[in-house]
């Protein structure tokens, strides 16, 4: 059954939270053969998830789809598999000197039930990458896919019912109605994926249970290249991150800063590069459709908006109308001198859609960046020399590539997340397993401790103790 009464979604997680409480916390035998199941029922359906796919979004490369998706699906589950053992095991920590025949030391356990929301862009990975993390922490999982990609949903939906209880992973479907409701529920912790504005509901529709959250956001991340770094090289890296999914990534490049005698060269730079990634351009059978008419309508509208107010709009590589049986195709596209009041310059774009700003010195690149909501992410391209180290130095984003775009968020071992609007906490690599567990400080009484020595008749000796503790604490 497909819950989508207010009831029948509490009653799922009153049932995984009794489950729960009789089971207790899984040993790495179950965690493992849980993450195993899940792997070897993504890799069974590899084919039925890229037809699901393309068919959500209009098209979507096969290949895209098995390299954004569920490459990183597997890759997570691997990883999770490999570590748990590490991840799972008590954390000693240091005992101060009055304590020292006692143990103090750190227990990571299952936080209970998990709610995960999922967005649209990455329908796959986005749903089934922080569900293997919250069973490697082992906990009960609730996952909210997207209305938008509603195949795509239901295919993840019927693969967890096959493989998992109810108790263990339950999938809700439905549109903004249940996900509203979906983020009251009293999770013991929620992980949500999405935009800003939506990311705000959530937050507070969870503090009315004080749920604890993990919000992946976006914003605008730019991207920084370095004078005389327009090459090949470079290019190639920019349009892999700003085209792949055809910019529908929270971690695309937003927008870019080229040093103003590069310019022109970046321009032309950009469409030989573009030419040589889709060399049969929007129409070809790797370059991505946009997911809905309402996105398709909201970036042609910021495309409107930005040549109304003088911007210079360049298209890149074939027109969409080559693509006449492909609906909602829209051709890479620059955007020279769009102004700050131009809708693009304020909000995420989310599409083929590159605005390039010039500059002179590192600095103005810094205030731009730090007068502005911290990105999710900033890519730099050049040298490690003083304009880099300055512009990681004084400025704050969820993560940094350089000479690369995109590439951190498949490093395993590395967190990812975001800062203020471009989100909360982290997941990935240990972080994201302690994000799902809670942290336990547990502290084992040895025979002795001073202060069951200094209790009375010692006052003396206290007194001591506590004049030596605070002169020496003063002393580096």
């Amino acid at each position: 059954m497909t819950p989508t009464m207010e009831t029948d979604i509490q009653a799922l997680l009153e049932n995984q939270r009794r489950a729960f409480l009789a089971d207790g916390s899984p040993d790495i035998r179950l965690r493992k053969a849980q993450l195993a199941r899940l792997r070897a029922s993504v890799l069974a359906r590899r084919r039925a998830f890229q037809e699901a796919v393309s068919a959500d979004f209009g098209h979507r490369s096969r290949h895209e789809t098995d390299l954004m998706e569920l490459l990183g699906v597997v890759q997570t589950i691997d990883y999770l598999r490999r570590n748990l053992s590490r991840f799972m095991r008590p954390e000693r920590r240091h005992v101060g000197l009055f304590y020292r025949s006692g143990r103090a030391f750190v227990e990571y356990q299952p936080k209970g039930v998990v709610g995960v929301m999922a967005p649209w862009n990455y329908p796959v990975s986005l749903s089934l990458i922080p569900l293997a993390t919250a069973l490697a922490a082992g906990n009960r999982v609730m996952l909210k896919p997207s209305e938008l990609t509603p195949r795509t949903s239901a295919l993840i939906r019927d693969m967890l019912a096959e493989i998992f209880a109810p108790g263990e992973v339950s999938v809700v479907l439905g549109g903004p109605e249940v996900g509203a409701v979906f983020s009251g529920l009293s999770f013991d912790h929620l992980l949500f994926t999405g935009s800003t504005g939506v990311g705000r509901k959530v937050m507070k529709a969870a503090s009315d249970n004080l749920v604890p959250l993990t919000l992946e956001l976006g914003g605008k991340s730019p991207v920084v290249v370095a004078r005389g770094q327009v090459n090949d090289r470079t290019l190639g890296s920019i349009v892999f991150g700003k085209l792949s999914n055809a910019g529908q990534t929270c971690v695309a490049p937003d927008y870019a800063f080229v040093h103003e005698d590069d310019l022109e060269a970046f321009v032309t730079g950009y469409g030989a590069a573009v030419a040589r990634t889709y060399p049969q351009g929007p129409a070809g059978q790797d370059y991505t459709a946009i997911v809905s008419d309402r996105h398709f309508e909201r970036l042609t509208g910021l495309l409107d908006d930005a040549r109304r107010r003088g911007a210079r709009v360049v298209d890149v590589g074939a027109h969409p109308e080559a693509a006449a049986n492909r609906p909602r195709t829209l051709a890479p596209t620059l955007v020279l001198g769009a102004g700050d009041e131009a809708a693009l310059m304020q909000e995420e774009i989310f599409g083929p859609i590159l605005p390039v700003r010039t500059y002179r010195a590192i600095d103005e690149v810094i205030d731009y960046v730090n007068g502005r909501p911290r990105p999710l992410a900033l890519y730099y391209f050049g040298d490690r020399d003083a304009d880099c180290t300055r512009l990681l130095a004084r400025t704050t984003s969820g993560n940094v590539g350089i000479n690369n775009t995109m590439i951190h968020v498949a490093q395993d071992d590395l967190p990812f997340g975001g800062i203020g609007p471009s989100g909360m906490g982290a997941y990935h690599g240990i972080e994201g397993f302690r994000a799902m567990s809670h942290a336990k400080g547990v502290f084992v009484q040895g025979r002795w401790n001073l202060p069951g020595l200094l209790r009375a008749p010692f006052g003396r000796l206290a007194d001591l103790a506590a004049a030596f503790t605070l002169r020496s604490s003063g002393k580096r």
